[in-house]
């Protein structure tokens, strides 16, 4: 295998047709993510460390593959970031109005600690956070350490909650797909902010969950949290 530096998030490896043959891959092994095409994979970004000291991608990464008629082909893969620039301002906005419902909450919870009564929480507001409806964002993604703290996050989660959620793997972390679907938009930011108790944002907005359906294996396609709700 001979593997070019392209830039700092870009790596190029060319597979002769000989190479193909003695790791037994053809061009659809790659299209369609087979088991000996994700190990060659591995093996290419290991190789890929020691002779050009590249990282391996944190998140994810987009790969491209050209034929070479007669001689083999070229993997292209480019990282990707969590986040795209054009969506910051949504996230930011988002990750603000669950910083605010996180202090609203911690203060009900003070004021009813003082009164001796069992906290509830506060009464659901028109407008969470005071973000317009254009900049709510109704759909996040959650990177869990290990499948464990993800059962332990559906633990405390209450029955019969409406939203949606779905639970993928990759590169040995574990991501939970959260959608608002028909559970109140209050509702659905208490969830955001219980899970980051647990877990840290990955991405958020509208098709936050592209990158894990191209790259991750789903695990549980619908209902995630009442699935893994007691499993611990």
């Amino acid at each position: 295998m001979k593997i070019e530096r392209v830039d700092e998030n870009t790596i190029k490896c060319f597979l002769s047709t000989e190479e193909m043959e003695e790791y037994d891959v053809e061009y659809t092994d790659f299209i369609s993510r087979t088991d000996k095409a994700q190990e060659l994979m591995r093996k290419i970004m290991r190789q890929a460390h020691d002779e050009v000291g590249f990282v391996p991608p944190k998140f994810a990464f987009e790969m491209q593959i050209t034929m070479v008629p007669n001689q083999g082909l070229v993997l292209t893969f480019t990282e990707k970031e969590p986040i795209d620039m054009k969506d910051r301002s949504k996230v930011e906005s988002f990750l603000a109005s669950l910083e605010d419902l996180i202090q609203k909450i911690s203060q009900h919870q003070k004021e009813m600690d003082k009164k001796g009564k069992e906290p509830a929480m506060p009464a659901p507001s028109k407008n969470q956070g005071g973000i317009p409806d254009e900049m709510k964002v109704e759909e996040a993604v959650f990177n869990f350490d290990n499948i464990s703290t993800v059962m332990d996050f559906a633990d405390v989660m209450p029955a019969g909650l409406r939203i949606a959620s779905a639970l993928y793997k990759m590169d040995d972390s574990y991501y939970l797909h959260i959608k608002q679907a028909s559970a109140s938009y209050d509702r659905y930011s208490r969830v955001c902010v219980r899970a980051l108790e647990f877990a840290n944002l990955y991405r958020a907005d509208v098709g936050c969950d592209e990158i894990l359906k191209e790259h991750g294996e789903c695990l549980i396609k619908e209902k995630a949290l009442k699935k893994l709700r007691g499993k611990g």
